[in-house]
């Protein structure tokens, strides 16, 4: 991959609708932990938009008249190349969405701008295409969003940020072959690629291919060891397989990382009661802690008489 792609890749990197699958699970017994599901979601917030500029085809040709032989004027010459400059700018910038505050139409209408005016040329293009492609996306217009993303892998087949970008979109379809055969080929051109390794993962569990998930996310805390999500996360791989030690292992040092990960103290307490650990006491010390950082997690306990069952959240 050539340094200038390399750039690119990192403005594709921060395109604002990259969907990651989440995974609800249904209330089973202690013996028979949840299993999980997909489900996208999509989030797009639109900041204040000034209008795009209008950048007319032959706005090259007219500043370079404007130094013609017959009539030199190094001046204007100058002021309509720095104006087209920065009104190209203010095109691609809406396009790329850094923030991931612009609104889909406007990324739509800048990418196909840039696109339209041949700002880059060759390859270099594949970014518009996987920018446009985002704000189709989070438009609802599938169709487009698949062409999009297909144009810009044809243009840079070996690179895994455009292949993982696709394989989310894929996944959000609940098109996992698709979106497995991309996240492969990702993780093939960059081996420690996390989000493609926890995505990878995700579709893992839901095929109930423990080992495949357990083996991603342990590739993935190598990579991060500092993150505790990804500590969690395989901890519930763990706890699925009813390896609960090694869940409740993994649990108390995502809580170690982030004291305040309510999931964590909740995915130990279950690994305690499932695997009759013999820590009840400290098992609902970690429900009570879980519950007051997150309210929500009080959905998954069930309270009959004196006795409290629990089932497992989702993968987020």
């Amino acid at each position: 991959m050539s340094s200038r792609e390399i750039a690119l890749s990192r403005l594709v990197w921060k395109l604002p609708v990259l969907l990651f699958a989440a995974m609800a699970a249904s209330a089973q017994s202690p013996d028979n932990p949840p299993g999980v599901d997909q489900k996208p979601q999509v989030t797009v917030t639109a900041a204040h938009e000034q209008p795009l500029p209008d950048l007319p085809p032959d706005a090259f040709r007219k500043c370079m008249r404007m130094v013609s032989p017959e009539s030199i004027d190094y001046t204007q010459a100058a002021m309509c190349q720095e104006e087209l400059s920065r009104e190209r700018h203010v095109v691609v910038e809406a396009c790329v969405n850094e923030e991931g505050d612009t609104a889909p139409r406007r990324i739509i209408q800048a990418c196909t701008e840039a696109l339209e005016q041949d700002i880059f040329e060759g390859n270099t293009r594949f970014f518009l295409f996987a920018s446009r492609a985002a704000g189709y996306f989070a438009a609802g217009d599938r169709q487009h969003a698949q062409d999009d993303y297909n144009e810009a892998v044809r243009m840079v087949p070996r690179n895994a940020y455009v292949r993982y970008n696709r394989g989310v979109f894929y996944a959000a379809q609940s098109d996992n072959d698709a979106a497995l055969r991309d996240f492969d080929a990702a993780i093939g051109i960059m081996p420690n690629l996390v989000s493609a390794l926890r995505q990878r993962a995700k579709i893992y569990l839901t095929q109930g291919n423990f080992g495949g998930a357990l083996e991603d996310y342990s590739k993935a805390v190598n990579s991060q060891p500092k993150s505790a999500a990804l500590w969690s996360e395989r901890g519930y791989v763990s706890l699925r397989q009813k390896d609960y030690e090694a869940a409740v292992k993994d649990e108390a040092e995502a809580i170690r990382l982030d004291p305040k990960l309510a999931r964590a103290y909740f995915l130990r307490a279950a690994a305690v009661i499932f695997g009759r650990l013999g820590e009840s006491h400290n098992a609902i010390d970690d429900i009570k802690t879980a519950v007051d950082l997150d309210a929500s997690l009080a959905s998954y306990l069930t309270i009959n008489g004196k006795t409290v069952s629990l089932s497992l959240p989702p993968l987020q």
